[in-house]
């Protein structure tokens, strides 16, 4: 739990709760039992919820499983001619065999491809990609791409010299529809 909760439990809940324990053992009157049983349940309540609420609205963990695939340009961070040109124009894969397919295309037709192989670093059980590509690159390509997570689910941002930051999602690439 937080500072907040660990301060209210030392200053405020063990007193009282000390307190009405030794005023019910003297008394033996059931409202002071009754309150303390009260005061518990509200406690022990606030913290399954707490715990709940974490565990359903919290960040995914990516696993390098997760990373493999096909990624399409995210055209809902940046919406516009701009980002429905980028989507038509590239995207890459990952394979399962740590390849790395860059494919500038005409829509749905590939033009030209770029290749590499991709190297996983673990940092906080996050995998993290390092890019080896062949040269000459296309200049979207980035060594070191960073990754996203929101909510359940993930993206890439890649840093181009010419279009600032560009964005990947995973998916598969279908026609725009105009």
């Amino acid at each position: 739990m937080g500072f907040g909760f660990n301060l209210l439990f030392a200053l405020v809940l063990v007193p009282l709760t000390g307190v009405l324990l030794i005023i019910w053992l003297i008394t033996r009157k059931k409202v002071f039992g009754i309150t303390l049983g009260f005061i518990w349940l509200g406690i022990v309540g606030l913290i399954f919820l707490a715990a709940s609420t974490r565990l359903l609205s919290g960040k995914k963990e990516v696993k390098r499983e997760d990373i493999y695939g096909t990624y399409i340009i995210d055209r809902t961070k940046f919406p516009g001619k701009q980002a429905d040109w980028q989507y038509d124009h590239f995207r890459f894969e990952i394979t399962k065999q740590n390849k790395f397919i860059f494919y500038q295309t005409e829509k749905d037709k590939i033009i030209k491809t770029n290749d590499g192989t991709v190297n996983f670093l673990e940092f906080d059980n996050r995998p993290r990609i390092v890019l080896h590509v062949d040269t000459p690159r296309h200049h979207i390509i980035e060594d070191w791409p960073t990754l996203y997570r929101k909510g359940g689910t993930f993206y890439y941002v890649f840093k181009s010299p010419k279009f600032g930051n560009v964005f990947f999602t995973k998916g598969k690439w279908e026609p725009i529809n105009k």
